[in-house]
Formats: structure tokens, sequence, C-alpha cells
């Protein structure tokens, strides 16, 4: 008889061990765990904003969901982040979008030249953009948030303060900076930034072209002691998480991660602005880094350089069926409410 009893004890404790493992996304019944990859470093701002989005998804939700953070690409890389969490390879992924400029044709017109004067602007008018169209680039999955990094600069051996300065100067950039720095007259060299330094040791680069957080990150500053402000161009970011975990979650858990979407946004937007100031002021004090700012009139000279990139991807966009000038005009709109 007891061996019946312990038989049927084991049997029942079976049972609901494999009932609670089945459940998509669920390691028990107390308690979801969600993996999260993304492409960068984990003291990048990438990685940054996946530990803040963790731990105040932990707390909010009182430690019913558990998040497990795969950073630098341990997971997914950078290129194959989306379709990785269309597949389920991870259940959230964050992306930069400028990797696959055609696929987010939409959410990428904010990497356009428009002149967003920070992060937080920048990130609060994607999300908005975002909202507004609903592009079908994001329909396979569910979206979590969106951010960019901070405004593109330039950081130099040699100082910038004009046109004739920068015509001929290599420096490194990526994606869409590329075609600035080509309307600007200098030459744009194309590499990963974790061979920048030694790049601009050796004399390969004479800078870059980038957000100014990595004068410090990278100590950029050691080496480049100019920096010339242009304000440029941003490259915007998305959460995504797969939709049959998304649809797997209970109520109260989509009600937090949904009321955490724009202000997450912010959040990461404003924490950039920060840390590029941090930055700045770091290089300032510490390795004489010279700020430049451009003159109202050469900064027009170089403006209106850039005005066919602009007109550029509005043709392009009305080729393929999109509203590319109400694309840009509300981006130019979204800015102005968050300025």
């Amino acid at each position: 008889m007891r061996k019946k009893i312990a038989l049927l004890v084991a049997g029942v404790f079976l049972a609901s061990i494999f009932s609670l493992t089945l459940i998509p996304g669920q390691a028990n019944a107390k308690t979801i765990r969600l993996s999260y990859a993304q492409f960068a470093p984990a003291k990048t701002f990438v990685g940054v904003q996946l530990e803040r989005w963790k731990k105040e998804v932990e707390k909010r939700t009182n430690g019913k969901v558990k998040v497990d953070a795969f950073h630098g690409s341990t997971l997914l890389g950078a290129k194959n982040m989306m379709d990785g969490v269309i597949a389920g390879t991870a259940d959230i992924g964050c992306l930069c979008m400028a990797y696959q400029p055609g696929r987010f044709l939409i959410t990428n017109a904010t990497s356009l030249p428009l002149g967003f004067p920070n992060a937080r602007v920048a990130s609060l008018t994607l999300w908005d953009l975002y909202n507004k169209y609903k592009p079908k680039a994001f329909s396979k999955v569910k979206v979590l948030t969106m951010f960019t990094c901070g405004p593109s600069n330039i950081m130099s051996k040699v100082p910038v303060r004009t046109l004739a300065d920068l015509k001929g100067l290599d420096l490194r950039a990526s994606g869409g900076a590329a075609k600035i720095l080509k309307a600007w007259g200098a030459n744009q060299i194309g590499m990963p930034m974790s061979a920048v330094p030694e790049a601009l040791q050796k004399g390969v680069v004479k800078g870059l072209f980038s957000s100014l957080e990595v004068m410090k990150d990278f100590r950029f500053a050691e080496i480049c002691k100019y920096v010339t402000i242009t304000n440029t161009v941003i490259y915007p970011f998305a959460v995504v998480m797969n939709p049959d975990v998304w649809n797997s979650l209970p109520g109260d858990v989509q009600k937090v991660m949904d009321s955490m979407a724009k202000e997450h946004a912010e959040w990461t937007g404003s924490y950039m602005d920060r840390h590029i100031m941090e930055a700045i002021e770091w290089s300032k004090k510490e390795e004489g880094v010279e700020v430049i700012h451009l003159s109202k009139e050469e900064k027009a000279k170089w403006d209106k350089l850039l005005e066919p990139i602009t007109s550029g991807w509005i043709k392009n966009a009305n080729k393929k069926g999109l509203p590319g000038e109400a694309i840009v005009s509300d981006i130019k709109a979204f800015m102005k409410k968050y300025e």
C-alpha cells in the first residue's frame, strides 16, 4: 500500500513539473523567464538601457518576471537580431535599424540630417513616428520600445573649423554618416569601432564621425584633441519581442511593459545625453580637448550641402509607395514638440 501511495505521489509531482515547464516563456508557476539579447558590450548605452529595463520590469512585476540578459552578441548578432527574435532564438532583442536601411525605411528616416539636438528629442520623435505609421517591418514582432544614440559629431587629430579643413580628411564613419561626409568633401573610412584606436595611432584615419560618448568610453580624447559640433545623423534602435511569447504573458505583465515603452525611450535618450556631456567635460578637463562650434554662416553652408540627402530619400520613399514628404514633415514636427 505504501509503495502505491509513493508511486502516486511521485506521479503527481512529475506531472506538476512537466505542466510548469511546458508553459511558454515560464520557468515555474511564479516566475516567467525571458531571454533578452543585444549585440554591443554590456557597458555601452545599449547594454545600460537593457539592464535598466530588466531591473524595472522585474521590480514592477513584483518578481513575477525574470529577465536573462545576453550582451555582446552572445545569443544573437547585430544583423540577425530581428530574424532571431522572430524565430524564437531569443524572447527579446535590441537591434540597430541602421544595419538594415532598406528593411526599416520609415523609422530609418530619423537618420536623415534633420538637426536633432540630442538623443532625448530623437528617441521620443522615433517613438512617435513608429506609433503613427506602424511600419509593416515590425508586423511579426511586438515592439517594446525604441530609442536613438546621440547626434554624430567630428572628433579629429586636427582642428576642423571650415569645410576647407574637412576636405579630403580621412574619418571613420558608418551607415548614413558616409553620405554626409561625402557631401562635405571628407573621405569616409569604414571599420569596426574597436579598430579605430589603432587606426588613429597609425594615421590610417585622422578622426571619426560618431556620437561623443566614445571620447571617454574608448579614450579617443587621448588622440583626438578637437571636437567639431555638427549634430547631424543619429542611429535608431528598437527593442522587440517574439509575438508568441508576448501572447503567452499574463495581462498584468503586458500592461507593465506597455506602460514603460515611451518612458524607457525618454530615459535612454536622457541617459545618453548625460553620458555625452560627462564625456565632453572629461575630455576637456583631463585631455585638453577643444570643442569647436561652427559660426552660424559656416553651419548654414554645411547644412545646405546635406539637403540633397533628404530630398533623395523622399523620392526613393515615394517610389516605394510611402508618403516621403509627410514622413519627413512629421519627424520635424515631433522634433519641434520635444525640443
